[in-house]
């Protein structure tokens, strides 16, 4: 799978071909991870790679793309970054502007365009949690992003449990194991995982307000490392293909192994109470 050279845009049967090639399962359910800008010029942009990421799944294939916020919660990075310096008067006031999650409009941040694409598309579902829900198209978008549970991130009652239940494929597209967000299911099958606060604004009955919440402490600080001893044991299997896509370097991965080996690694690499 040669990358298309020069001022050549890349097409949707280029990619198409090249998706497949990269070991996409025809039919299967696929979570997506993706930095458009890797893969180099595409005629059509994002609206294309959609399409040729739909017409490599087949018609009976699933696509799943995270559509976390961190724009309404008080406790993300994100927004800790965002009021840092602020006076106690401005990081109030700016918190009183937050908008509460709303699953129909509230746009996905730094989850990338591809993403956003897949969200607004018009047969796209979206799971209800108001950090860290999922957008998925395909026969089995209403299993995978039903009954996401509001005080349950990425656990037994989010869509990874469903799409480990489905026997998934994670890609990796122009992106390394740090965005593989699979791991996080691992941190919470571990036993006796810790746990933290989460605040987030919300509109329940009609009305905006907080809502506070306790949940597994996520921690994607070791995902790169993580992921890179995953890849060496995987070694000589299908677990993990790599390969290129326009110009971007991608690896298709099975989610059950990346979730089962993150499970036997985390206790064995992480302190007690990290």
């Amino acid at each position: 799978m040669s990358p298309v050279s020069g001022g050549t845009e890349l097409t949707e049967t280029q990619l198409t071909q090249q998706l497949t090639e990269l070991g996409i399962g025809e039919n299967g359910v696929l979570l997506v991870h993706a930095s458009l800008r890797s893969l180099g010029k595409v005629e059509g942009g994002a609206a294309t790679v959609l399409r040729a990421l739909r017409r490599a799944l087949g018609p009976d294939g699933t696509l799943v793309v995270p559509a976390f916020t961190s724009d309404n919660s008080s406790t993300s990075a994100a927004h800790m970054e965002r009021v840092r310096g602020l006076s106690d008067e401005a990081r109030a006031a700016f918190r009183e502007r937050m908008p509460p999650f709303d699953p129909a409009t509230s746009p996905s941040t730094g989850m990338g365009i591809l993403a956003e694409t897949a969200r607004l598309h018009p047969q796209s579902l979206r799971s209800a949690h108001p950090q860290t829900s999922f957008a998925a198209l395909g026969p089995h978008a209403t299993k995978i992003t039903d009954d996401h549970h509001p005080d349950c991130h990425l656990g037994e009652k989010s869509p990874l449990a469903r799409l480990h239940e489905l026997h998934a494929q994670i890609l990796l597209l122009g992106v390394g194991f740090n965005r593989c967000t699979a791991f996080h299911l691992g941190e919470y099958r571990v036993d006796s995982p810790p746990q933290r606060s989460y605040r987030c604004v919300i509109r329940r009955d009609g009305r905006r307000q907080w809502w506070e919440y306790v949940d597994v402490a996520l921690d994607d600080s070791d995902f790169a490392t993580l992921g890179t001893e995953f890849e060496r044991a995987a070694s000589g299997t299908t677990a993990v293909r790599a390969g290129t896509v326009g110009s971007a370097r991608c690896r298709v991965v099975g989610f059950v192994d990346a979730v089962d080996f993150a499970q036997e690694w985390f206790p064995g690499h992480r302190v007690v109470g990290r």
